[in-house]
């Protein structure tokens, strides 16, 4: 029987593993960063605020897992990360997310600091 819901919502839907990819913070943010050029580690670390080198290895790791990254040594120090054609099919989805932050991120900050001030205002009251 099928689920009523629709495919995505069973347990082994190809979907689940595609939400659960991009849902993590750190893979969006990494992929985005690896859309505009190839780059080191460090410059992906420079480049995104607030992860650690640990999370990004692990985020790399579990990227190029997925396939969607590849990691290219040139030398014994020279280590870059690049989108593979894979990733590359993230990228138009993710700058519409990124879009749809920098219209609406400031309705949401809005909204959870009005529905803030209304819980204070009611326990203080």
């Amino acid at each position: 029987m099928q689920n009523p819901a629709g495919p995505a919502f069973l347990a082994d839907c190809p979907t689940r593993l595609a939400v659960e990819i991009i849902s993590d913070k750190w893979a969006v943010l990494v992929l985005f960063g690896l859309s505009h050029q190839p780059r080191r580690h460090g410059e992906l670390a420079g480049l995104i605020g607030g992860i650690s080198r640990k999370v990004l290895t692990q985020t790399l790791r579990r990227l190029q897992q997925y396939g969607l990254v590849e990691r290219r040594a040139e030398a014994p120090r020279r280590v870059e990360y690049s989108l593979t054609d894979l990733g590359w099919t993230l990228v138009e989805p993710i700058e519409v997310l990124t879009n749809w932050a920098r219209n609406y991120g400031g309705a949401i900050i809005d909204f959870q600091e009005a529905r803030s001030a209304a819980t204070s205002a009611s326990a203080a009251g």
